[in-house]
């Protein structure tokens, strides 16, 4: 089934060597989960800000689903100044261990998107497009052919039209045509977490696990979503 709530953040890394990439992000397992208890775990965390609730403690790691694996949590935050450069560190190891590894924020009530691309080791692309004041700052890299591909269809913009160097209000129309983008770069890259589906070919068996931020003391360790 799709996992999809207000807030999303995922880290997608292809094949489905779950084990080598938790090795990976000093993740460590706690249970077996089904796509149905993630999905209630990852809202529960998104929605809930008390001080036991310890959303960057635990992350769901997918099966391998239609050749990727999937990690997902506010811990995989491309876009929060308290995960940015971690998750950035961490997509650039996995991507020189895997040929490639990607990270995204989407907020579905209209909060913006935000992508990173790496590649061999390499970011070639990170963008955000949110309400915030400093998108700008976390540019890296030339725009990626599928927003060159939104901003022609759809704006009816150049291919060389260059969002740096726009006109205020041609900036304005591609920022806000990129709020909802995150999803479409993801599915063009890979796999969308919209497009899970009982037809997604799987592999193996998605599991709760803890993140380097947990306590062994908190619920992360012993409670199933639910």
């Amino acid at each position: 089934m799709p996992i999809w709530t207000c807030w999303n953040h995922w880290i997608a890394v292809p094949g489905g060597d779950q084990a080598e990439i938790m090795r990976m992000l000093g993740l460590s397992r706690s249970l077996s989960l089904t796509f149905a208890e993630a999905q209630e775990m990852i809202d529960a965390d998104e929605h809930d800000d008390s001080a036991d609730a310890q959303p960057m403690s635990r992350v769901f790691v997918t099966p391998e689903v239609d050749g990727w694996t999937l990690i997902f949590g506010a811990w995989c935050d491309p876009y929060g100044t308290s995960r940015r450069d971690d998750v950035l560190d961490a997509c650039v190891r996995l991507s020189a261990r895997f040929g490639r590894a990607q990270a995204y924020y989407f907020g579905a009530q209209g909060d913006g998107s935000t992508w990173l691309v790496a590649e061999h080791g390499t970011v070639i692309r990170r963008y955000a497009a949110t309400s915030e004041g400093d998108d700008h700052l976390l540019t890296i890299g030339a725009p990626l052919p599928q927003e060159r591909a939104a901003w022609r269809e759809q704006l009816g913009y150049a291919d060389d039209w260059d969002p740096d160097i726009a006109g205020a209000d041609e900036a304005e129309e591609w920022h806000v045509l990129a709020f909802d983008l995150a999803p479409d770069i993801a599915a063009a890259l890979g796999l969308s977490p919209l497009a899970l589906s009982d037809d997604t070919p799987t592999r193996g068996t998605g599991v709760l696990a803890l993140t380097p931020a947990h306590t062994t003391t908190g619920w992360a360790d012993t409670q199933r979503p639910g």
